[in-house]
């Protein structure tokens, strides 16, 4: 096994033909057995890798190189997304372009090879794979919610993604409805995920003002949370999935695969089990 074909098998899963702009192979390497996998994997879990005889490492999170330079690339997911679900182009892309133009700005200032430098020095294969995982995880969690007839209940949904997955089950947080009531319907509902990170306020907005009733976001700052109810009150429904279990549900799957492949995979920094 070697990195590029690491990164292949994840795109293969996810229905993806080209790295997206948050993944990337920072140090290549072949011959590779045993993996050290992890949300967030820099430069001190680069060195406990090393340390434990392992012959990569890699992190969900982009740390650097490309994938933090590029990373605004994926927030045009969201365009897409918004438009499969009927927002209107012209308002999609406005809020899309100043949330990329953003992040751009953000990512220039960063040190964007700290972690990759020292994955060189130590000579450790290093990568991270983002979109890829997390569209699995979309796609899993949209498909679960597309199981439940309009006509049901925000707390039914919510009871049925916690049976879906038993990464829910396992973490320490809880599934919360941050906009409208548990007994409101549910009417169309979207998985929001899978493009670098949630469109927070206006993207919510939008989806809301274009007929989508139920929003689903992973995570959620408490000021759009707070914006959004007081704009909606209880005529529309945000739920919150949770961070780091929900990017659990992408990345499961794609270490149940490689496990296929005959690799030894290790877990740290977060990943919770199904």
């Amino acid at each position: 096994m070697n990195t590029e074909r690491l990164m292949t098998l994840a795109l293969e899963m996810a229905g993806l033909t080209d790295v997206p702009g948050d993944s990337a192979i920072y140090h290549p390497g072949d011959e590779i057995r045993r993996i050290l996998f992890g949300i967030d994997i820099k430069s001190p879990e680069l060195k406990i890798a090393k340390d434990l005889g392992f012959d990569a490492a890699i992190s969900h999170h982009p740390t650097g190189g490309r994938a933090r330079l590029q990373f605004f690339e994926v927030l045009y997911r969201h365009l897409d997304q918004m438009l499969a679900s009927g927002v209107d182009e012209s308002v999609a892309q406005t809020i899309v372009d100043e949330l990329a133009e953003g992040h751009r700005m953000m990512a220039a200032m960063s040190n964007y090879d700290h972690d990759p430098s020292v994955a060189r020095l130590l000579d450790l294969p290093y990568m991270n794979i983002h979109t890829p995982l997390d569209e699995i995880g979309r796609h899993r969690l949209q498909t679960a919610a597309d199981e439940l007839p309009a006509e049901e209940t925000v707390s039914a949904l919510i009871a049925h993604l916690h049976g879906s997955f038993g990464e829910f089950a396992n973490a320490q947080t809880a599934i919360e409805q941050r906009v409208g009531r548990p007994d409101n319907a549910i009417g169309k509902v979207v998985m929001s995920h899978g493009a670098g990170t949630n469109g927070g306020y206006p993207v919510a907005k939008a989806y809301f003002d274009h007929g989508v009733d139920t929003l689903i976001y992973i995570h959620c700052r408490p000021a759009d949370s707070k914006k959004l109810a007081a704009e909606f009150g209880e005529s529309k429904n945000l739920i919150v999935t949770g961070h780091i279990v929900s990017d659990s549900i992408g990345i499961n799957p794609y270490i149940d695969r490689l496990r296929t492949e005959g690799l030894e995979v290790v877990t740290l920094s977060g990943i919770i089990p199904e």
